[in-house]
């Protein structure tokens, strides 16, 4: 049986959340977890609303003991800001993770995570609608959300791709550019597949389809799919500027030249934009630093 303070924040998730199903669905896992880690913590019988500040400090007290890497903290307590925010307790959490101790996330790692999918990984797959998700991902930078709830005939504006708000993390919408005929190919088999609904087959639910794309992925040797993100950034990157990015290339921005400084900077700010990320530093997972 759910404890009060799960049920109640359960209640405000389904009142409340717009956001992908991504986010709803790690805000809940967060919720989850943090009820259960308040019990472990001696703290018993916590309503949602008795919530308080100590209570907050002992999580991340007991998160930085673990050794979480601060992204993930700093993920979490986004989650805890939004609860503190429905149940009118704002002040309950410093906007500052500096004051609350938690350490800057680490963005730039200089480590080539680009991943290639092959032919012979898209010949293991029998799903045609998984394997056209993978085929859009390589061809446009896509998160695996975006891959299986976009709708390619409405997508398609001539030039580039309009993706809905609806499809993306954040509830942000983008517009990717279509460049190449290979891009185009895609794009067209893609309508052709789907005939105006989504990459989703009728008979199967978003997180039936995300399930078999997470096991076909580990199946193929794909990781989760992410390494195709940043194989699309690497590209670009040397599609805009002419050289390769720091990550496939081992060279420092402070290395390269003037002129060469100039084009990195003009190329992460629209690899940026193309990726749907909110800041220019956090592609530099992407690209290195």
């Amino acid at each position: 049986m759910a404890s009060n303070f799960l049920f109640e924040a359960n209640k405000l998730l389904r009142q409340h959340c717009t956001n992908s199903f991504a986010t709803k669905s790690e805000r809940f896992k967060t919720i989850r977890l943090i009820d259960r880690q308040l019990v472990e913590l001696g703290f018993k019988g916590v309503a949602l609303k008795g919530l308080k500040t100590r209570h907050v400090e002992a999580l991340i007290a007991k998160w930085q003991e673990d050794r979480l890497n601060p992204g993930t903290i700093k993920n979490r307590m986004a989650h805890v800001r939004w609860l503190s925010e429905k149940i009118n307790k704002v002040g309950l959490v410093s906007s500052s993770n500096a004051k609350l101790g938690i350490e800057n996330r680490k963005y730039i790692t200089n480590n080539n995570k680009g991943v290639t999918l092959t032919q012979m990984q898209l010949n293991l797959i029998p799903d045609q609608h998984l394997k056209m998700s993978l085929r859009l991902q390589t061809a446009f930078g896509l998160r695996r959300e975006e891959a299986m709830k976009i709708q390619p005939e409405k997508a398609d504006h001539g030039d580039h791709l309009v993706l809905d708000a609806s499809w993306c993390k954040g509830g942000r919408d983008r517009i990717i550019p279509i460049l190449t005929e290979a891009q185009r190919q895609v794009l067209n088999e893609a309508k052709q597949l789907t005939q105006s609904r989504s990459l989703i087959p009728a008979q199967r639910t978003y997180v039936q389809q995300m399930k078999r794309y997470e096991n076909t992925c580990i199946q193929i040797n794909l990781g989760k799919g992410h390494g195709l993100r940043h194989s699309y950034a690497h590209q670009r990157y040397l599609t805009l500027t002419g050289f390769d990015c720091p990550a496939v290339s081992g060279i420092r921005v402070r290395r390269l030249t003037t002129e060469q400084k100039a084009a990195d900077k003009a190329a992460r700010e629209i690899i940026t934009r193309e990726l749907g990320h909110g800041r220019i530093q956090v592609t530099a997972v992407y690209l290195g630093s």
